[in-house]
């Protein structure tokens, strides 16, 4: 069978899944972004929020991850569509650092916002690290700005303008 005889798949977007050090200032510091935690936990991992239970072994086989980790976690959202995000914290005693921008594999998540300025100064106020101010981009055609969440995630924030797209 060959790709034009193959159905397409039915993929919709899910949740993004982000690994944190301290699952309560993440909470924390994406409720600044605007996020809202919308279950405490990962039921069909059989993870709770607050207390540090072992994975199952068939999830955690699933997941690729230790048998006998245990995790806490929240799913949160930003409006009411998708992704979701999963805030996992797994009891590791030497967790890895997040990557970096010309890292291989997902090294950020990008965040759209109708007003960039506004929100920069909002969140430099609610003491978000920015790595840097609002910058334009190539032709005006849109401005970015980069923060990190407490274990260096990096989060962009875009304020597109499709008008200029078309020049």
């Amino acid at each position: 069978m060959t790709g034009k005889d193959m159905a397409a798949p039915t993929l919709k977007w899910g949740h993004i899944n982000i690994n944190v050090s301290n699952l309560e200032d993440s909470i924390s510091f994406y409720e600044k972004l605007g996020f809202s935690m919308i279950i405490p936990g990962i039921p069909y991992l059989g993870i709770e929020r607050d207390s540090g239970n072992p994975v199952p072994s068939a999830q955690a086989e699933a997941l690729g991850i230790p048998e006998n980790s245990t995790a806490r976690a929240c799913i949160m959202q930003l409006d009411e569509g998708f992704p979701k995000i999963d805030l996992t914290e797994f009891a590791k005693d030497s967790p890895q650092p997040a990557g970096t921008n010309d890292d291989l594999g997902m090294v950020r998540l990008c965040l759209a916002t109708q007003n960039l300025a506004e929100d920069y100064e909002s969140l430099l106020k609610a003491g978000v690290e920015f790595l840097s101010a609002p910058t334009e981009g190539v032709k005006g055609m849109a401005d970015i700005a980069l923060c990190k969440d407490p274990d260096g995630t990096l989060i962009e924030l875009i304020e597109v303008h499709f008008e200029k797209w078309r020049n």
